[in-house]
């Protein structure tokens, strides 16, 4: 098999995402982050956008300081005192980048900056340059690009690599664009753009229509060597690329995509708790890869199947992304081998009529909880025990009582014996295996 291209993965939680609202970080807090980060592996950490506070400014010094194996990326507008203060920031740093921006769309250099397309194309190419002059890696962006005048977009990135750009990201900056329209930009980038093959194409995608994921790897297919993310997809309004959405569909998926990254995967969990803990905003229960449903299972179909082989409905395991275990969750729609497990867990190897007892009595219980705890199982399990140990004992007092006295016991039409408590429906093995299949897909 031919060697895998190698995707750059620029997170941006500690830029775009702190923009999320509710999600803003301290200095030690973003530093903590990015030594989460650092363990994750991602290429390059947008560590803040310096200009716009003091905060920010001595945010983005310590992580440049301090986190020395990947890119750090402090980010710019396309004015001098801007790029001064970001370099200021990035001067510790091991790998630095500035990364300036500037809007090409009609819409933001009408109504937002109030400037014609040639200043614009003017400003862009100055302040690339300028950065140049501080830091030989310099990212640009054109904010708003997929709403730009497409040839007036591939003016602007021709003169931005004229100028010395080494990455040129292109923003689905309000989440507008589609799989297939962002495809056919990078392609016609790519071909329209003179000196395009010097540098590296960059996506940055938001994810307003729920596409960001999958524009992102739209942007891969057709050319785009740098996918910008952050962990949790957070960011501005309905938040970015997930980071660990994207790292999971390349590797998972490796027959369709044949890309690789350089991130450590069973570090996405950990830097998901991180993250909520650091800024108090919770993933989504059913939030891909992260979520605590991702890998949690209640239908007794699905438990059935998972239990037997997990494959049947999981595509990677939870320990690959940094999960502790799968989880059966025990409720109304669980079935009678989930149960037994989760007895045999607790330390109960319940016989065959046991567990038909307690999965009655469970049904009954789950039809008013959301789920059912290991507590509410443990008194499950010892009532029901006490209740057959109840039942036994009837049967064994009349039994010895008919065998003592027999005459006595059928002149009088008493029962030769009597019924043990059961359950109203007895399954033989395909039967209790069809019943885990009540809860389908």
């Amino acid at each position: 098999m031919s060697e895998r291209e190698r995707i750059t993965i620029f997170d941006t939680t500690l830029r775009d995402g702190e923009q999320s609202p509710g999600c803003s970080m301290t200095v030690d807090e973003k530093l903590r982050m990015a030594h989460q980060l650092d363990r994750l592996g991602v290429d390059v950490i947008e560590a803040g956008f310096p200009i716009s506070s003091d905060g920010d400014f001595h945010a983005v010094q310590a992580v440049a300081r301090d986190v020395r194996r990947p890119v750090i990326a402090a980010l710019a507008r396309c004015r001098r005192e801007d790029i001064e203060r970001a370099w200021q920031a990035l001067q510790g740093a091991a790998r630095p980048r500035i990364h300036a921006f500037l809007a090409t769309s009609d819409i933001h250099l009408q109504h937002k900056l109030r400037i014609s397309q040639r200043e614009c194309l003017e400003q862009a190419r100055d302040a690339v340059r300028f950065a140049k002059s501080f830091c030989e890696d310099v990212e640009f962006s054109p904010e708003d690009a997929t709403r730009s005048d497409v040839d007036f977009l591939c003016e602007v990135l021709e003169a931005v690599v004229e100028a010395g750009a080494t990455t040129v990201n292109i923003p689905d900056t309000v989440g507008y664009t589609v799989p297939s329209e962002f495809a056919e930009l990078i392609t016609r980038i790519r071909q329209q753009v003179r000196g395009i093959g010097r540098v590296v194409i960059s996506a940055h995608c938001h994810d307003d229509l729920g596409l960001a994921t999958a524009n992102s790897l739209a942007a891969v297919g057709a050319g785009a060597r740098q996918v910008e993310g952050t962990v949790n997809g957070i960011g501005e309004r309905a938040g970015n690329t997930s980071l660990e959405e994207f790292v999971m569909a390349v590797r998972v998926r490796s027959d369709r995509h044949s890309f690789e990254t350089g991130v450590v995967s069973q570090q996405l969990y950990p830097a998901s708790q991180l993250l909520s803990e650091i800024t108090g905003a919770a993933v989504q229960p059913n939030k891909a890869i992260v979520g605590r449903n991702a890998f949690a299972h209640e239908a007794g179909i699905h438990q059935d199947g998972i239990i037997k082989n997990a494959l049947t409905y999981e595509i990677m395991t939870p320990e690959s992304v940094g999960v502790p275990g799968t989880s059966l969750v025990l409720g109304k729609h669980s079935g009678r081998h989930a149960l037994g497990l989760r007895c045999e867990q607790l330390g109960f190897r319940l016989e065959r009529r046991e567990l038909d007892l307690v999965y009655r009595r469970f049904l009954a219980l789950a039809d008013s909880h959301k789920t059912v705890t290991d507590h509410q199982i443990l008194e499950l399990v010892t009532n029901g025990r006490r209740m057959l140990d109840r039942s036994d004992a009837s049967v064994a007092h009349h039994e010895s009582l008919a065998s003592q006295f027999p005459l006595a016991y059928l002149g009088k039409g008493a029962p030769a014996q009597v019924d043990r408590v059961a359950p109203s429906f007895v399954h033989d093995h395909d039967g209790e295996q069809q019943e885990d299949y009540l809860w389908g897909v």
